[in-house]
């Protein structure tokens, strides 16, 4: 009974996250304004630190797929990275601050990195050891993103959620900003790492090739790049939403498995792909890094907003 109920709310999801792809247009027009809405809080501004926690057994190459993309976010990567670039990707979020009146910047780069291989809370963690875990970092200026190896369990991974962003009171004073993403390979990749793993529901089409060769970490890119998205749009719950704000549409989210023009459910659209390795992206980065980010809503067009 308990299998068939979990197969069920995972159809349901599923079904919702492909309802949700094609009517996004519908949603827009039926309110005759902006789908996210600005709720007066205030958005990440200036120079803002992206400390890593790593959370379990994690290898020296897969750091590098998750560090490389978090340099790729600043304006200041090469000029001579080829484009589609994460940084032009990234730029999506700026026009977000264009229609706040306080009219602020953010700028991103990496911070420090903390490695936590021992499992000092276990491999079973809760909400409450994700926040510990994340007050680990410097809170001040930053946001702190605690990454879990493929063999740690987190309270509705792979049932609701791929990773969560909040935040949560500072030691100091304040809140500060944090997020979480879970490696998916071992425990759900046809949920979330698709389009790199076959669905476990919905429509059935082959797997695409990871651009980093890892579907794991190429997965956590795809939720970490949409939850950096909702935490500078709407890093403590009253920036850029819709719906409830315990579960709220963002930037990201608005736009569910869209990755290229095109894009329907069980396909991410027209992609880039690498003629040596076969490789899917839709974006470059540091490095000669390719990644796959997804769509964001894009405020100034009211559509989802993709780079190919």
């Amino acid at each position: 009974m308990a299998s068939f109920v979990f197969k069920l709310v995972l159809l349901i999801t599923l079904f919702q996250i492909s309802f949700a792809a094609r009517t996004l247009n519908e949603l827009v027009k039926d309110q005759g304004s902006q789908l996210l809405q600005y709720h007066n809080g205030p958005l990440l501004s200036g120079k803002i630190s992206i400390n890593l926690i790593w959370y379990g057994k994690f290898k020296p190459s897969q750091k590098a797929i998750i560090s490389d993309f978090i340099t790729s976010l600043s304006s200041s990567s090469p000029a001579k990275t080829n484009q589609p670039s994460v940084t032009s990707w990234w730029k999506t979020t700026e026009k977000y601050y264009h229609l706040s009146s306080k009219k602020n910047s953010l700028s991103l780069s990496l911070g420090k990195q903390i490695v936590d291989d021992k499992y000092s809370l276990g491999k079973s963690l809760s909400n409450k050891h994700i926040v510990a875990l994340a007050s680990k970092g410097e809170q001040k200026d930053a946001i702190n993103v605690v990454l879990t190896s493929s063999d740690v369990t987190v309270d509705g991974f792979c049932m609701s959620r791929c990773g969560t962003h909040g935040s949560a009171p500072g030691s100091k004073s304040g809140q500060f900003a944090y997020i979480w993403v879970g490696n998916s390979e071992t425990q759900c990749p046809g949920q979330c790492a698709w389009p790199f793993h076959q669905p476990i529901y919905g429509p059935q089409s082959p797997p695409l090739v990871a651009p980093n060769n890892d579907v794991g970490l190429d997965g956590m890119v795809i939720n970490l790049a949409g939850l950096l998205a909702g935490t500078a749009t709407n890093p403590f719950g009253n920036g850029y939403f819709q719906g409830p704000k315990e579960a709220p549409l963002e930037a990201a989210s608005a736009c569910p498995g869209v990755y290229g023009k095109g894009a329907y459910p069980g396909y991410a659209g027209n992609l880039l792909v690498d003629p040596t390795t076969g490789a899917s992206y839709n974006a470059n980065g540091a490095n000669g890094r390719k990644y796959l980010v997804p769509a964001l809503y894009d405020p100034s067009t009211s559509s989802c907003s993709t780079l190919v």
